[in-house]
């Protein structure tokens, strides 16, 4: 374990299982050598008495410098207090604002140069819509917040979710099916190549990325007969990223997109919509997905799964997707800060 700069753990909402995953993981994490152990060690920014209570040693401190000391007997948190009680599976509004505050001061210590990555516990956007958050979520707020700094490259920012070897890159997130063929623009499209490619140098230290594009149609349209939009947008967005200098293909039919030997032909995937991305990485590894944030001034990784209110509180919160969270955003930071 390195003694560099920390990441950034946000509670999340302190009602969810946030807390919990967080406890689970860290004597996990805090145990060197061994493949589950982080790079760096990890510091809390949310409710420290709310993380005591789920049995694991806490250990309030000034400032992300001194959690390298404290990780291996404690978990280093940034105290900041909830303002009103927090009832496991019972989400405040009162609450929101220090949860947005959380994410917030995470961002600035990154910025600050104080942390090395952003990890985010889950957070529900009906609470936070309640106390006035008018962001559609966490990513759209981290980007505001990072909306200013100097940034070289394509701006995102853009959802990635990975499962074993892969990295399936959203083009649209949450919209409703009938509302595709719209979005699904040739600009759009060539952006979040653009912000892969990008990524996959500075993040993941791959010199010549390889990108696949899943077709939107089934077959891939079939030369038109199956639908138009291989033929009008995709497959000339492909041709003009080529022209850029990208390495990638044409549309490809989804259904044979994600199997082992197809996973090994590519670095990462572009797909339109977002259970074209999901359904892959949830079969692969169903409690181990991450969701990352590509494309941002900082890394930004979470755990691929919500609050779960309903088993908060219950013990049997799975810390997997935590861990696998932390892993990957100690490797990106690592990675980025190397080139």
């Amino acid at each position: 374990m390195t003694m560099g700069r920390p990441l950034i753990v946000t509670m999340g909402d302190p009602a969810g299982v946030g807390p919990e995953i967080i406890a689970r993981a860290w004597p996990i994490l805090a145990t060197p050598p061994g493949p589950l152990a982080p790079v760096t060690p990890f510091v809390v920014v949310g409710d420290a008495d709310v993380l005591a209570a789920q049995g694991q040693p806490v250990e309030p401190v000034l400032g992300p410098a001194d959690a390298a000391a404290v990780f291996g007997r404690a978990i280093p948190v940034l105290h900041s207090p909830a303002p009103a009680p927090v009832v496991p599976g019972r989400p405040d509004p009162a609450n929101a604002p220090a949860v947005a505050d959380w994410i917030e001061r995470g961002v600035d210590l990154i910025l600050s140069g104080e942390g090395s990555g952003l990890v985010t516990a889950p957070i529900a956007k009906a609470p936070m819509y309640a106390s006035g958050f008018r962001f559609p979520g966490h990513t759209e707020f981290i980007a505001e917040l990072t909306i200013d700094v100097p940034f070289r490259g394509t701006r995102g920012p853009v959802m990635m979710l990975t499962a074993k070897n892969l990295r399936a890159c959203l083009v649209t997130i949450h919209v409703p099916i009938d509302q595709l063929p719209e979005l699904v623009t040739a600009e759009r499209v060539s952006r979040v190549a653009r912000v892969v490619h990008e990524s996959m140098k500075r993040d993941f230290g791959i010199a010549a990325p390889r990108l696949a594009m899943a077709a939107l149609n089934p077959h891939a349209g079939e030369g038109g007969a199956i639908g138009l939009q291989e033929v009008t947008v995709l497959r000339p967005a492909a041709e003009a990223l080529r022209a850029e200098g990208l390495n990638i293909t044409d549309p490809l039919p989804a259904d044979t997109l994600f199997h082992e030997e197809a996973r090994a032909r590519y670095d990462a995937v572009v797909c339109l919509y977002h259970d074209q991305a999901l359904i892959p990485v949830k079969t692969l590894d169903f409690w181990g997905g991450v969701n990352a944030t590509l494309g941002l001034p900082i890394i930004r990784t979470s755990p691929d799964h919500g609050t779960g209110f309903d088993i908060a509180g219950k013990g049997i919160a799975r810390a997997d997707s935590f861990i696998a969270a932390v892993r990957l955003a100690s490797e990106m930071a690592a990675t980025r800060r190397q080139r």
